[in-house]
């Protein structure tokens, strides 16, 4: 029997309250909230998980498809488990241990399209639009027509679709508990005596992963002389002798903190496009970025030598 397929598309979710009221203006109908942990294996070919589902069912699922910002065509096959731990232990023994994924998934179905609403475990929110082809379907050609319509129904713009899956992500962007901890110190630190908006920040350099450089953002009562807290961590990492900067941290009490322009600009100015930017609550990360997400067209020394 041939592997069955569907045409997938992932993106990063700023808003899933507005994504959801989007898709059931479209016409979807909500089937509920499942929680999911998926155990990655290392395999020769394709990829290899095996899904447990609200703690009932388990799945080993064998899948082929292509990393790319686009909607991709993914081909898989799927086997019932009844025993998902001997089989994970089993798996573990003979291939190695693999990323494990956890997230609570909100299902949202329109026609043959499946729309999830996933809240990852240390990576934030995104929503994916998987429509599934019919056994006997040729091209697929109706299913990516229908990715494209739901897709510009949910205003889902280039900047925030995701090529990779999630454990790959999670493998790439996890942060370590200690870059997490320093940004939660620097925003206790905060001298905000104006906004009350507290910032914490925490940068790792490249060559010296054990040392995290931390900033807080300073307020004056001149407003235009206060600084952020990237800026603050950025002169505590140059003053140790830091030159490059390996990855971000950037904390607040609010529902997502971004870094501002100017401090997207300046992380810029020592980090690489692929550089992992956190941005995290109190509790955590909630969603984890690259700086060229946050700033696509950064204005750098290349752009400088040929006079843009």
């Amino acid at each position: 029997m041939p592997p069955a397929r569907n045409v997938e598309l992932k993106a990063h979710d700023p808003d899933p309250e507005a994504t959801h009221r989007a898709a059931i203006a479209f016409g979807a109908a909500d089937a509920g909230t499942l929680t999911q942990r998926d155990t990655y294996f290392p395999v020769p070919r394709g990829r290899l998980k095996l899904r447990e589902q609200d703690g009932t069912t388990a799945q080993l699922i064998a899948y082929h498809r292509a990393d790319a910002a686009t909607a991709r065509t993914s081909s898989y096959d799927r086997i019932d488990v009844p025993d998902p731990d001997t089989l994970i232990g089993a798996l573990r023994a003979t291939h190695g241990p693999g990323p494990v994924v956890r997230k609570e998934r909100r299902l949202l179905l329109w026609e043959n399209v499946r729309i999830h609403l996933d809240d990852v475990a240390g990576l934030g929110r995104f929503v994916e639009l998987e429509a599934v082809a019919a056994d006997d379907a040729g091209d697929l050609d109706a299913e990516h027509r229908k990715v494209a319509d739901l897709r510009a129904a949910l205003g889902i713009a280039d900047d925030r679709i995701v090529a990779e899956g999630y454990a790959q992500l999670l493998t790439r962007v996890a942060a370590p508990d200690d870059l997490i901890d320093g940004a939660r110190v620097a925003m206790g630190r905060a001298y905000v005596p104006y906004s009350h908006f507290r910032v914490g920040a925490a940068l790792r350099s490249v060559g010296d992963a054990a040392t995290v450089h931390l900033g807080a953002n300073v307020e004056n009562a001149a407003y235009p002389q206060t600084q952020c807290a990237e800026a603050s961590a950025i002169g505590a990492l140059i003053a140790a002798g830091g030159t490059r900067i390996a990855e971000v941290a950037v904390m607040a009490d609010t529902p997502l903190i971004t870094p501002c322009g100017g401090c997207r600009q300046r992380l810029a100015e020592l980090a690489g496009p692929d550089t992992p930017v956190h941005l995290c609550g109190p509790e955590g990360v909630r969603q984890t970025v690259t700086l060229a997400q946050l700033l696509p067209y950064a204005f750098d020394a290349a752009a400088m030598e040929s006079g843009a």
